[in-house]
């Protein structure tokens, strides 16, 4: 889906930013351009942000001892 609509940023580009280190919307401007133009998209940035933070489901099993 398309998240910077002056840049044509995808939330998959953004994501890629957040996993290579980004931990802000301007470190994900300076990643990848998102936000950089009109910045009506940092709050859907920070979502995503937020989003990689937390810990997938699968994530947590991998840490579970085999039964």
């Amino acid at each position: 889906m398309i998240v910077c609509h002056c840049k044509g940023i995808t939330d998959r580009e953004i994501r890629n930013a957040v996993r290579d280190g980004a931990t802000t919307p301007r470190q994900v401007s300076r990643a990848c351009q998102a936000g950089k133009r009109c910045g009506g998209c940092h709050s859907v940035i920070g979502e995503i942000i937020e989003s990689e933070r937390v810990p997938s489901a699968c994530a947590f099993a991998e840490l579970l001892p085999a039964s």
